[in-house]
């Protein structure tokens, strides 16, 4: 993961393919932190969301939410936040 400013970033794929997105937020959701990104290729498909870890190294990186129900609570966290506003 490498950042270009604090609001964009370029992710590189298992085939060593980039591809730029836009930080559209940063979330903590039961004392998990996440990302919430906008691909710049297609903003249409709609954003994806990310956990954030930290390697070895205490490098942040970015993990799929494989979990289903991890990945709702989070959505719904968002769909709150963005009630909140």
């Amino acid at each position: 993961m490498t950042a270009e400013n604090t609001d964009r970033l370029t992710l590189v794929d298992e085939d060593g393919k980039e591809h730029n997105f836009t930080v559209v937020d940063l979330v903590e959701v039961e004392g998990k932190k996440y990302a919430v990104l906008l691909p710049d290729i297609d903003p249409e498909e709609g954003a994806v969301i990310f956990r954030i870890e930290q390697d070895e190294n205490g490098e942040d990186i970015l993990l799929d939410i494989e979990d289903d129900e991890e990945f709702e609570r989070v959505v719904q966290f968002l769909e709150e936040e963005d009630f909140d506003e």
